[in-house]
């Protein structure tokens, strides 16, 4: 791995940790720094696909209680971090928010230096939050 290959990954856990955090907080306006202007959400639970701007996606994140307001664990975290290339990037994150455990795969570019998410493509399932997984 060279220099800028590992300053590339230390930006990316980064980005995935303020995405995670944004996320657990129900912060909006943090969220929506991460993600490109015309970055595309993408949902696939029980075959109800949904394509979403991020003008749809994030006034509902600023909606919703957030799971840290009801007491539960910050679990976000990083399972693969994949290059394509320099500028582009795919971060594979899990998270939960209540019942509902996430599988995120985050399309990532990076653009005048600043890596951004281009895409949130994930499916979830949903369990009692004490079950094993």
């Amino acid at each position: 791995m060279t220099f800028s290959d590992r300053a590339g990954f230390a930006a990316i856990l980064d980005l995935c940790g303020r995405y995670h955090d944004a996320l657990h907080r129900s912060d909006a306006v943090l969220l929506g720094s991460l993600f490109h202007d015309r970055a595309l959400y993408a949902a696939t639970t029980d075959g109800d696909i949904r394509f979403w701007s991020m003008d749809h996606y994030l006034p509902i994140v600023a909606a919703r209680p957030s799971p840290a307001s009801r007491g539960e664990p910050a679990d976000g975290e990083v399972v693969a971090i994949t290059f394509a290339g320099p500028n582009a990037a795919l971060a594979q994150v899990r998270s939960s928010i209540g019942e509902r455990f996430f599988t995120d795969f985050l399309s990532l570019v990076k653009i005048d230096g600043r890596w951004l998410i281009a895409a949130k493509v994930f499916d979830y399932t949903t369990r009692p939050r004490n079950a094993a997984a």
